[in-house]
């Protein structure tokens, strides 16, 4: 699928980044845009104007290949995140799906809640109600097994406003940005709060990021050798929060080299845009903020989800973009 909706985006990059035949002498050199559905604007120049310093040998802020690196928050920054986390979506298809062989989850929260589709008393369980749903339907199988689920469900549910598959609620400016940045010589990771082996399963189709470039949240596994078989099981235990202040440290153990260039879209992601830019050189840290109401959601500092106010109050006097997907962005979905 991702070929698909990129087609255009990489052949453009091909051509802008000199890989077509050169013209002939009575040919016009045609500039191609890596980035069309990204409109004019002050965004857009900050972004391209860093890479452009970042990759030009003669700039002095000239960067190695193997230290371009740049992380993406996932949910609310490469596909959406409304009405609910698209991983909270499926935890509850699964407590459906699972319901019959456990009768007891009929009068027992937060799995009440879910079958009953009371969302308001799903909220009031917190944090505490959420990680249940999460240790219930997501342990207990080999991590082979999981993939298989997450797979199936993937490629059938669809969004409950829009109708679309979940695949296809990623933002279109933001996998011009991923292949432009890839075809300037950078790796580009996942680093969010979802869990790690709920997205691996599909990243490398839809992002072109591979599961070994992806860092999110965690439970912990064993192994173990079923029927003469080797297998990794999921336990029903937090292994790693993939948030806040845990962002940093994720990059830290999975990927060994401080970011130059991070994208996020809430608070969730202030540590990890703070911790990449303070460090040394050319750096880039990028806000997405929802402030499109007719073709996506407008939502920033009342958030329950994506809540976006430090950063708002702070990415001026830090240096930080804001994109604004009302202004900046000439297109949202594929």
């Amino acid at each position: 699928m991702r070929c698909a909706i990129c087609l255009a985006g990489s052949l453009a990059l091909a051509l802008s980044l000199g890989c077509a035949p050169a013209p002939t002498k009575d040919e016009p050199v045609v500039s191609v845009d890596p980035l069309p559905s990204w409109n004019d604007g002050a965004s857009r120049q900050a972004i391209t104007d860093f890479v452009n310093r970042v990759t030009d040998p003669a700039s002095p802020d000239f960067v190695p290949e193997p230290e371009r690196i740049a992380v993406f928050d996932n949910d609310g920054t490469l596909w959406a995140e409304r009405p609910l986390y698209f991983q909270l979506i499926f935890a509850m298809d699964r407590v459906k799906a699972m319901a019959g062989e456990h009768p007891e989850w009929a009068t027992q929260q937060p799995f009440q809640a879910v079958l009953e589709n009371d969302l308001e008393a799903l909220a009031a369980s917190g944090e505490h109600g959420l990680l249940e749903l999460v240790m219930a339907t997501h342990a207990g199988m080999t991590t082979e097994e999981f993939k298989l689920v997450v797979e199936e469900w993937m490629a059938t549910a669809k969004h409950p406003t829009t109708g679309r598959s979940f695949t296809e609620m990623v933002y279109q400016p933001m996998l011009e940005l991923l292949d432009y940045l890839r075809a300037s010589g950078f790796k580009t990771f996942i680093v969010s709060g979802g869990g790690i082996e709920f997205m691996r399963p599909w990243t490398e189709e839809i992002y072109g990021i591979p599961p070994e470039q992806v860092v999110g949240s965690s439970i912990k596994t064993t192994y173990e050798v079923r029927d003469g078989k080797p297998v990794v099981v999921r336990v029903p235990e937090i292994n790693f929060i993939d948030d806040k202040a845990g962002k940093p440290v994720g990059i830290h153990s999975h990927i060994g080299r401080r970011p130059i260039a991070a994208f996020g879209n809430s608070d969730g992601d202030f540590q990890m845009i703070e911790w990449t830019t303070s460090g040394d050189g050319a750096r880039l840290g990028v806000y997405i903020h929802h402030s499109d109401s007719e073709r996506e959601w407008a939502y920033d500092r009342d958030s329950h989800i994506g809540r976006l106010d430090r950063g708002l109050d702070e990415a001026a006097e830090r240096g930080w973009v804001i994109v604004s997907m009302k202004n900046d962005w000439e297109t949202i979905y594929p």
